[in-house]
């Protein structure tokens, strides 16, 4: 009984479930908490508070608390296995590709500590905080076990074939790759994997990347760096710069270029300086759209051949970057 709660909670979460039923909460400041009015009781001041991460709920108000199964209990006056039935129709009914994204990017990160090899990549790109990489909940997928994985959780072949989870011939679409979650709103939206072999090197999965990576972090910034790729944000969080989001990309998608102009602020560019020259055409091309939207920009010029993480890697420390920052062109 008890395994069989967990995989229901987890193909249905507190928070997914609370939507369905046109709860409207907004974040606390911290991308996996929430907050909104009480379903269980009338009130006019928010004080219903849910932790997305841990899947729990409590209300100020009225001092209830608990997981999903519990407010089930409560909102619909149903007893413990009634509130298990009801949900189970639910999750039947409703499969949450969010829901089934954060399954997925737990078991990932869950695998990363088991292969040496992913850890040594890791290493290799310049991230030795393990902290950091366990905030960042950075993952690996070795390849033929995600599938064996989220079948036993419920979730069909057909759904995570649809998710881009599996390939067409059915096996894990990620392989030896390492993997971050890319959240909006604290819920997984896309999960991008880097290939630590001789694959294609980069891959999301199909559909929208979302918003700027950990945008909810600086949006209050009057500074920000805005970088292309993953790695290069993490080592720059690593060597101590905290005002760094990421677009995923050089190109912006109209969600991210609104995040960059919903206020005054200085956007420093910071995108790879390749051998083609694409990557400071795309810093200059963005700052212009910027510029014409009344936002500041200064292009950080790098190294020539180098982005801000093999800079790092290469000897670069925190000083040197700052010394680039501080000499970047309007």
């Amino acid at each position: 009984m008890g395994e069989d709660v967990e995989k229901l909670k987890q193909r249905l979460s507190l928070l997914d479930y609370l939507r369905q039923q046109n709860w409207v909460a907004r974040t606390t400041g911290h991308g996996s908490e929430f907050v909104g009015l009480c379903p269980l009781h009338s009130e006019t001041r928010p004080s219903f508070y849910v932790n997305a991460r841990k899947n729990l709920f409590y209300c100020h108000g009225c001092g209830q608390g608990g997981d999903l199964i519990r407010f089930v209990q409560l909102s619909r006056h149903l007893s413990f296995h009634e509130s298990l039935s009801y949900l189970d129709q639910q999750s039947a009914l409703t499969a949450d590709p969010a829901a089934v994204l954060e399954q997925a990017a737990t078991f990932y990160q869950q695998q990363l500590e088991r292969h040496p090899e992913a850890l040594r990549y890791l290493e290799q790109r310049g991230l030795r905080d393990l902290a950091l990489i366990k905030e960042l909940r950075i993952g690996y997928a070795p390849g033929g076990s995600l599938r064996r994985h989220l079948t036993a959780q419920g979730y069909s072949c057909e759904l995570l074939g649809r998710l881009g989870l599996l390939n067409s011939l059915g096996y894990d679409a990620f392989y030896r790759r390492v993997i971050f979650p890319c959240c909006q709103g604290g819920r997984v939206v896309n999960l991008y994997g880097r290939s630590i072999a001789a694959a294609f090197a980069h891959r999301f999965l199909p559909g929208s990347k979302g918003s700027l990576y950990a945008w909810e972090q600086v949006q209050q910034c009057p500074e920000v760096i805005l970088v292309e790729g993953l790695f290069d944000y993490a080592v720059l969080w690593q060597a101590g710069f905290r005002h760094v989001t990421c677009s995923l990309g050089t190109h912006l998608n109209a969600e991210q270029f609104q995040q960059l102009c919903d206020r005054p602020r200085t956007i420093y560019l910071t995108f790879d300086v390749d051998a083609n020259g694409s990557g400071q055409q795309a810093s200059q091309q963005l700052a212009k759209r910027l510029r014409m939207q009344g936002i500041t920009t200064r292009l950080v010029l790098l190294p020539d051949g180098h982005d801000p993480n093999s800079f790092f890697v290469q000897g670069g420390d925190a000083r040197q970057f700052q010394v680039l920052l501080e000499a970047a062109q309007t």
